[in-house]
């Protein structure tokens, strides 16, 4: 079966008509760095932020290049812990949302 719409457009409609959608999408990017899962957890973020900010506007607001930013959220990616944290604060103030970490047990 053929696909009938790109999924990054997909992505990007979905997050630009649904707020909680794009929520979601920062959760799970966010669980997934936890988790063990970076390579998962940068593809998100990517198509994230190419539905939100755009890599032009990001990298005003980290100083940084955008090159560099579009390396870092690449599949083979290593974004700084620095450079995450300001990425994810961007992402953060233009969802309106607040990020909070919860340790639960395994048991």
């Amino acid at each position: 079966m053929t696909l009938t719409r790109d999924f990054k457009e997909t992505v990007n409609s979905r997050v630009q008509r649904d707020p909680a959608f794009a929520t979601a999408l920062l959760d799970e990017a966010i669980s997934l760095f936890l988790n063990g899962e970076p390579e998962t957890a940068r593809l998100i973020l990517r198509e994230l932020v190419n539905a939100t900010v755009g890599f032009e506007e990001l990298a005003i607001e980290t100083s940084k290049p955008s090159k560099s930013l579009h390396r870092m959220l690449s599949a083979k990616g290593n974004p700084t812990m620095d450079n995450l944290t300001s990425i994810l604060n961007v992402l953060r103030q233009r969802l309106q949302v607040d990020i909070k970490v919860q340790a639960i047990s395994w048991s």
